[in-house]
């Protein structure tokens, strides 16, 4: 069984920083683009950043600067740098993987964690 699993987040006064990880774990035999999305209460869930394969990213312009999205290829798992984080930036933090190809060849398409809070509060 393949899964995805978030964890980094917590409680962060304004300003602060935060890291948060994504574990991809099962029979994996490659994964493309890997993201970071996030839901706010009441707010549509958002894309935060992505990363290809071979490393090419993109971010939302409201997180450009202050995010840092990468990936080790080697162990199945992306990270999100967070700085200068604000109140605004307060949500559920997601992880995505857009195809995940198994070691029997099967391919998982949009692969989603549970998720993971990032609180910013003083």
């Amino acid at each position: 069984q393949v899964q995805l699993v978030e964890s980094g987040g917590g409680l962060v006064q304004p300003g602060g920083s935060l890291t948060l990880s994504c574990v991809a774990s099962g029979s994996i035999y490659s994964i493309n683009a890997m993201g970071w999305y996030r839901q706010a209460p009441g707010k549509q869930r958002e894309l935060v950043a992505g990363i290809s394969s071979s490393g090419h990213t993109t971010y939302a312009d409201s997180m450009k600067g202050r995010f840092t999205i990468s990936r080790d290829n080697a162990k199945n798992t992306v990270y999100l740098q967070m700085n200068s984080l604000k109140s605004d930036d307060t949500a559920v933090y997601y992880c995505n993987a857009g195809t995940i190809t198994t070691l029997g060849g099967d391919r998982l398409l949009e692969v989603w964690g549970q998720g993971t809070l990032v609180t910013v509060s003083s």
